[in-house]
């Protein structure tokens, strides 16, 4: 996407109203979209994807050829009704945060945009919240009530402790009955073992993950002046630690946390996308759309 005028993440979390925010965002990724390379596309995305080597030509939608300068397929009826699980981590970890908005805040909000364009694309979309195990689930629909319900959920406070990733989505994999997508939001700061097995589960049932992992500044870069005082928020243990002596061990163990985390989803064929919760949440958005464009 081309340098456009971004939202100020800090500035967008001072807006109390969750549905205010998520609104912002899409005004913000609206603007952005007519002024990129995709113009003109938008109006048609719920309706029309683009043309693949081996799609019968006779489909091939002229007037929107004319108009986008791209090569586009009118969708058939099972193509459009697409189904979307949100499944948002509301473990203690997740209220980190180095600045004035946690990683709970980041991703609630981006889970609300999320909902917001999908279900103005009108598919449906549930939510799944979830630490030690699946605590609220909203079955996918898209009817009058679904989006005020999404937002009710997602302005709770996280109230988890510690997080069993596997217990959640195994959870969720047995309350799905048809193929949907499901976007696993979580800053995965857990064990990973059940990851694979459970993504598997997800594939062999055909259904499509996007993996979004929220990480606060401080904990990529491990960036604190002094020795500082830290506790564990899933188990309350406190740490004193010396950041110039524990750096180098820290950021070598996660960058292997992650790298494991890629190579898992890479094996999968599962889009992941490592968030910073300082990113413009617009940017975030339109490289989701610029996916399901794929």
């Amino acid at each position: 996407m081309p340098a456009l005028s971004y939202l100020d993440p800090a500035a967008l979390m001072r807006v109390k109203s969750l549905e205010l925010r998520a609104r912002m965002v899409m005004e913000g990724f609206w603007k952005g979209l007519h002024r990129s390379p995709y113009h003109g596309f938008s109006v048609e995305f719920s309706e029309y994807r683009p043309y693949a080597r081996g799609d019968d030509t006779r489909f091939l939608d002229w007037k929107v050829m004319a108009r986008s300068d791209r090569a586009y397929i009118k969708k058939f009826e099972d193509e459009t009704n697409l189904r979307a699980h949100l499944l948002l981590d509301r473990s203690k970890s997740m209220t980190y945060g180095s600045g004035p908005y946690s990683k709970a805040d980041y991703s609630a909000t981006l889970a609300a945009t999320f909902a917001y364009f999908l279900m103005g694309q009108q598919d449906a979309v549930g939510l799944t919240t979830f630490d030690r195990g699946i605590d609220s689930h909203l079955p996918a629909r898209n009817r009058p009530g679904q989006l005020r319900q999404i937002l009710l959920q997602l302005e709770k406070a996280p109230a988890g402790e510690s997080t069993d990733l596997g217990a959640a989505m195994k959870g969720l994999h047995d309350l799905i009955r048809k193929r949907s997508l499901v976007i696993l939001l979580s800053d995965l700061l857990a064990p990973i073992e059940e990851l694979e097995k459970q993504i598997g589960y997800f594939a062999a049932g055909r259904h499509e993950i996007a993996v979004f992992q929220f990480l606060d500044p401080r904990e990529l870069d491990f960036d604190f002046a002094k020795a500082t005082h830290f506790r564990d928020k899933e188990s309350q243990k406190d740490l004193f630690i010396d950041p110039a002596a524990a750096k180098a061990g820290y950021l070598q163990r996660l960058n292997a946390h992650l790298e494991a985390i890629r190579k898992i989803c890479s094996r999968h064929g599962t889009t992941y996308r490592l968030v910073r919760t300082d990113e413009p949440l617009e940017q975030v958005l339109f490289e989701f759309v610029n996916l399901r464009r794929g």
